[in-house]
């Protein structure tokens, strides 16, 4: 009688596990990884360099854009636009 206990203990855990995961992927919460990447990333870092322990310089394409970004404990700053010019 006690291993059926137990086995019914867990069937009921993992009903309720699977019951949590539907309820949250039917809200959005809940995707899977290859879901999200299908559309491809709008935002990259390209590169990043590291002025001191706490100061960095971020190179970011975001879209077709390009940005120079410090970061400091202060904040973020944008350096420089580094977009190709579009000439009309």
């Amino acid at each position: 009688m006690d291993v059926l206990e137990q086995t019914m203990s867990v069937a009921v855990v993992l009903l309720l596990l699977g019951a949590t995961l539907w309820w949250l992927r039917r809200r959005g919460i809940a995707v899977p990884a290859f879901a999200r990447r299908s559309g491809g990333k709008r935002m990259e870092c390209i590169e990043r360099l590291p002025l001191g322990p706490q100061h960095s310089l971020h190179l970011i394409r975001l879209g077709e854009a390009q940005l120079l970004v410090a970061s400091s404990p202060a904040g973020c700053v944008l350096l420089k636009d580094l977009s190709p010019v579009v000439s009309k």
